[in-house]
């Protein structure tokens, strides 16, 4: 949190600001964003805060051609494409009361199932017994996720929505071609199926080129060592970590 609130280059007032960067809880924004922006204020996409700080540092314009021309409601033919081929995934979540989670999700070409242009599914098989992000979900159905693609066209897609979490049964009851041994023998436990609301590009100019390595992955290993140990010493001593990848070779 800044130690000071910064200078507004925009349209809107300096003391609006305090209201963007205020500790919770917040004084409701509908009030003072709408008459910023007039009659257009609720048909745009995005949350008041982002539309007051638009307003306050001078982006709104920018920001109108962004939600014009990029942010759709639903998967078009290209993000379908895109999300076919994909390996890895971030995904967000966050709970009730707005504490949040980041996590990885990775596996072969089509692991994330398009399901049809509005909703998308990715699975989920046995892990540390958290429960972390379908925890979130069981109290906020609002998730994000962001796919990157480092190799070949070094672009990024976002997809928001809300999520719902089905066992493996079910999700196979309402649609039938989902694979029934999805990665390497492994079964999904459940699955998370996110409803499209927002779907958006991600920039390419500060993704950073990466080079596929070939290398054996233990998936579903619960062997202490190949799953890192105790890495960052949380309980203990930091095993080495030497930086040599295991290769299939």
């Amino acid at each position: 949190m800044p130690s000071a609130t910064p200078t507004p280059t925009g349209t809107a007032e300096a003391h609006l600001l305090d209201l963007e960067l205020a500790d919770p809880p917040r004084p409701a924004l509908a009030a003072v964003v709408d008459p910023l922006l007039d009659s257009e204020a609720d048909d745009l996409p995005g949350s008041h805060g982002e539309h007051l700080l638009q307003c306050a540092y001078g982006t709104r314009d920018r920001a109108k051609k962004f939600y014009e021309n990029q942010l759709l409601d639903h998967l078009n033919e290209a993000m379908i494409e895109f999300i076919g081929r994909m390996e890895m995934a971030f995904v967000a979540t966050a709970d009730a009361s707005g504490e949040c989670d980041s996590t990885f999700r990775a596996g072969p070409p089509g692991f994330l199932r398009v399901l049809d242009s509005r909703h998308i599914a990715y699975p989920e098989y046995r892990g540390n017994g958290v429960l972390a992000s379908l925890g979130n979900i069981s109290e906020n159905p609002h998730l994000a996720i962001l796919m990157v693609d480092f190799v070949r066209d070094l672009i990024g897609l976002h997809v928001n929505g809300k999520a719902r979490v089905l066992e493996d049964a079910e999700i196979r009851e309402q649609y039938p071609d989902v694979p029934a041994e999805h990665d390497r023998g492994r079964t999904p436990e459940r699955w998370v199926v996110v409803q499209v609301e927002e779907a958006y590009i991600h920039c390419r100019k500060h993704i950073p080129r990466l080079q596929p390595v070939e290398r054996t992955r233990d998936w579903g290993t619960d062997d202490v060592k190949r799953k890192g140990g105790d890495y960052f010493g949380a309980k203990g001593t930091p095993r080495p970590w030497t930086g040599v990848v295991q290769t299939s070779g």
